[in-house]
């Protein structure tokens, strides 16, 4: 069910102004999101499988990872991992097992009057990123409030604004323009998102550590307070970033359907050993994204933007080791087998 408050935030989501502010909530992203992953869905009262543990979640329709830019700098600059650090192993099962029918999936890509179902919904190209420099500049604004830059600091600070503008874009270029049907399809667009991130992070972090080394240290320090005025306010961060889900055991509604995959495909013996070696795969991707989880809170907006990329590192090659074992597989299946394959995770969201 989607709060009083995610109500207020998609009504208010279309003025600018509303938007900056909204967007610098990651609570108010996350309830965005779940209502826009959900909307129509049983009047409205659903709470979907591959939801994250924050209530948001990693797949709106063909859109995988929503306001993925603001997510990264929650974290760089005021070390609240809420958003970011929820992604892992269960995005990637629903990517496998979406949860979403083609009528729904081809619904996210008409404007939102185009049917009873998606109406009211958050366009998926706000959700990708807004690249305004209104709005994609605010971490920057944020981030020259709290240093109050001299004469001499205010170019690298424009750097990082200019950077920082490019890395939306980047980010937006990523978002989906046509449905992904099947399974392997869904895959390479997640993996073209992470992509697209891990190319932003590189583009941010430059100027960023050299915006930080002219900082002196009272400066630093009113960076760096930023962070720990956050985690402060927020019990969830308490324990850092794993303690927003990433190193958490997986939920029990994301263990392998074998006996329905089994009863759907009846595969055979060729059928049966590619599948083995996908369930294997995404066991041991699971495994390794457990592993990578971010162990303890970096001080740094740099370090955290490190720790930004090397998660997303880990996630890219996640995703590429089950897409390659998923698209094996795949390749051994009939189209009737596909049809049964891709309709596995909209009978449990039915």
């Amino acid at each position: 069910m989607v709060s009083h408050t995610g109500r207020s935030a998609l009504n208010s989501f279309s003025h600018a102004g509303a938007r900056g502010r909204i967007l610098a909530n990651p609570m108010a992203r996350a309830q965005i999101a779940a209502a826009a992953a959900v909307t129509g869905w049983h009047g409205g009262f659903a709470n979907g499988w591959w939801r994250h543990g924050n209530g948001g979640y990693g797949w709106v329709g063909p859109l995988f990872w929503p306001f993925a830019y603001y997510d990264m700098y929650d974290y760089a600059v005021w070390g609240d991992g809420f958003g970011f650090w929820g992604y892992g192993y269960p995005d990637i099962y629903a990517g496998i097992f979406a949860p979403y029918g083609y009528g729904e999936l081809s619904g996210y890509m008409m404007p939102p009057s185009g049917g009873r179902r998606y109406r009211g919904a958050v366009s998926l190209a706000r959700m990708c990123s807004d690249d305004s420099r209104d709005i994609a500049g605010l971490p920057v604004d944020q981030i020259g409030q709290a240093i109050e830059p001299t004469e001499a600091q205010r170019p690298a600070l424009d750097d990082l604004a200019d950077a920082s503008i490019k890395a939306a874009q980047m980010i937006r270029a990523s978002c989906p323009t046509q449905v992904a049907a099947t399974a392997p399809a869904r895959l390479a667009a997640m993996e073209q998102r992470v992509e697209a991130m891990i190319s932003a992070v590189g583009l941010v972090r430059p100027p960023l550590e050299r915006l930080y080394a002219l900082l002196n240290d009272e400066q630093k320090v009113r960076l760096n307070a930023l962070a720990e005025d956050q985690r402060g306010r927020s019990p969830d961060n308490a324990n850092g970033p794993a303690a927003q889900g990433c190193s958490a055991a997986q939920p029990a509604g994301l263990a392998w359907p074998a006996a329905e995959i089994e009863a759907r495909l009846h595969p055979n013996d060729v059928q049966r050993a590619a599948l083995q070696v996908l369930q294997d795969t995404t066991a041991r991707a699971a495994d390794a994204l457990k592993a990578a989880c971010q162990p303890a809170e970096a001080i740094t907006p740099v370090a955290r933007l490190d720790a930004v990329g090397k998660r997303l590192d880990a996630m890219l090659q996640a995703v590429k080791s089950v897409r390659a074992a998923l698209e094996d597989f795949y390749a051994t299946l009939s189209d009737e087998q596909k049809a049964q394959f891709e309709a596995i995770g909209p009978r449990r969201t039915s």
